[in-house]
């Protein structure tokens, strides 16, 4: 009986520690920052920096995002999404995955 209550607890222990791991996974997330180049990445975060921005992607690089403050560089799932938007400073509503952002929404920032 005590090695059944002992497994049921571990179990217990499991499924809690899962839960715990992917809590973020499939949130919806708001992030500010600009639309850049995954070659320039934070350099190209400011206003001046379009044209290149533009020419970069013209050459095969992908778009990311570059958060305001830190300057975290993050990928973008659905690039699509973000067409129009190349270099320019905006609001993202999206969901984070593993390695990516799914953005859902895209919000000019004046």
């Amino acid at each position: 009986m005590r090695k059944v209550l002992v497994l049921c607890l571990l179990m217990c222990f499991v499924f809690a520690l899962t839960a715990v791991a992917f809590d973020d996974m499939g949130k919806s997330t708001t992030v500010n920052g600009w639309v850049s180049d995954d070659k320039c990445g934070a350099k190209g975060a400011n206003a001046g920096a379009e044209a290149c921005t533009k020419k970069c992607l013209a050459a095969g690089a992908k778009m990311v995002i570059v958060t305001d403050g830190d300057s975290k560089v993050l990928a973008v799932d659905n690039q699509d999404a973000l067409k129009g938007h190349e270099g320019h400073h905006v609001t993202v509503t999206g969901t984070m995955g593993k390695d990516s952002l799914h953005v859902a929404s895209v919000k000019m920032m004046m």
